[in-house]
């Protein structure tokens, strides 16, 4: 095996990667797994410009930070690939304490911010393995809750992973929240999941804030409705139960989806005809239904996609974009669904883009968490003001 191949195949295992991991990563074309093992039994050799993605690729952790004397600390619950954390970190807080089950998610994670991250949020010792923290962020799973009826306390939620956040809030005593979870959680089992949610944050005397925001109002071309949840411990600043939090009004700038797709596409993202024919014959067999459904084609000058979901790898069919006449559409590169969700372009892809899309697909618009952590920070400091000056905060709704 020659010197070349050895320092390949050492730089893939050094990181951690797959075969198929690393070629997707560093934009190889179809079968660029292949190739890169070809290349690292010796056989053949890449050229310069591919040698140096391969040998600088992920050489920086680009968002771990350690803050010698930070704003505030946080931790990051079902963190999935640190959309959440990245907003708050900007506004000066540390990380001290991030959980995330799912072992691709944790690569995607650990390459960009580095840091232990714990498994099982079940399995924690929040006593323990949780230290003293001001902010929790949460992009919790919707669960059933299997009692009937409300008012039966942690038997409510036992089972759920809402319990664990509920859980930690109650024995910690954070100052405040920020829960993100799909639209349609408001109204989940008739309405009655959100009701036990709000019931339960309340009785740990937190005030509670929901509200419903569309990331395309935020800047990026997605239709993407979600709800977010923000709370502030009544005890610690002194505030009324009927305190409302002030979400950021959204300044709907002008979104072009041009701006962020990618030039000069590889060919491997163009779907085959086989997939392409079969996208419309279900299209044609929905319209003679009369509904709506099927695959959805944009273009450059589409003002917004559809909602990007976690099956977008299994077909793409929720957004295609469309490449000409006598052109199959293509589906979006994972750097594409990168920006969808508004993560920055140095935000390392460390996985194959099956993993991506799924990984970004479960994510959340970082701009609109931008947003709100302003407004967060922005309230707590009104708030300790507040409390300094032996005042009762008054901000409030009938």
């Amino acid at each position: 095996m020659s010197d070349l191949a050895v320092e390949i195949k050492s730089r893939r295992e050094e990181l951690g990667l797959t075969v198929k991991e690393m070629a997707d990563s560093i934009g190889l074309s179809k079968d660029g797994d292949k190739v890169l093992r070809f290349w690292e039994s010796g056989n053949g050799r890449p050229d310069k410009v591919v040698f140096g993605k391969i040998m600088t690729f992920a050489n920086k952790r680009p968002y771990a930070r350690k803050i010698t004397n930070p704003k505030f600390k946080f931790i990051d619950l079902f963190a999935g690939i640190g959309g959440i954390r990245i907003p708050f970190q900007e506004q000066g807080g540390q990380c001290v304490f991030t959980s995330e089950w799912d072992h691709f998610a944790q690569k995607t994670y650990q390459m960009n911010f580095g840091g232990e991250i714990f498994g099982d949020i079940t399995e924690v010792d929040i006593d323990k393995d949780i230290p003293k923290f001001d902010i929790l962020l949460g992009g919790f799973p919707c669960q059933p809750f299997s009692q009937a009826g409300l008012h039966k306390g942690f038997s409510d939620t036992r089972g759920t992973l809402f319990f664990n956040i509920e859980e930690i809030i109650e024995k910690k005593r954070p100052k405040a929240f920020l829960l993100e979870n799909v639209k349609q959680l408001k109204g989940h089992d008739h309405g009655r999941t959100y009701k036990v949610i709000e019931e339960h944050l309340r009785n740990l005397n937190y005030t509670v804030t929901p509200a419903i925001l569309r990331a395309g109002d935020f800047g990026v071309p997605q239709n993407r409705e979600r709800l977010y949840i923000v709370g502030f411990d009544r005890e610690e600043y002194d505030l009324p139960e009927n305190y409302v939090f002030e979400f950021p009004e959204p300044p709907k700038t002008a979104t072009r989806l041009g701006d962020i797709l990618e030039e000069n596409v590889d060919p491997k993202y163009t779907i085959s005809e086989k997939l392409y024919e079969g996208h419309k014959r279900r299209k044609e067999e929905h319209k003679k239904r009369g509904n709506g459904f099927g695959f959805s084609l944009f273009n450059a000058d589409s003002e917004y996609t559809n909602t990007l979901s976690a099956r977008y790898y299994k077909d793409g069919s929720e957004i295609l974009i469309d490449q000409g006449e006598n052109m199959r559409p293509r589906k979006l590169t994972p750097r594409e669904c990168a920006r969808l969700q508004g993560f920055p372009e140095d935000f390392i892809i460390p996985v194959s883009d099956t993993r991506a899309y799924k990984q970004f697909g479960n994510s959340v618009a970082v701009p609109v968490i931008r947003e709100i952590a302003k407004n967060m920070l922005r309230t707590m400091e009104e708030l300790e003001s507040s409390k300094n000056a032996g005042c009762t905060y008054q901000r409030a709704t009938s």
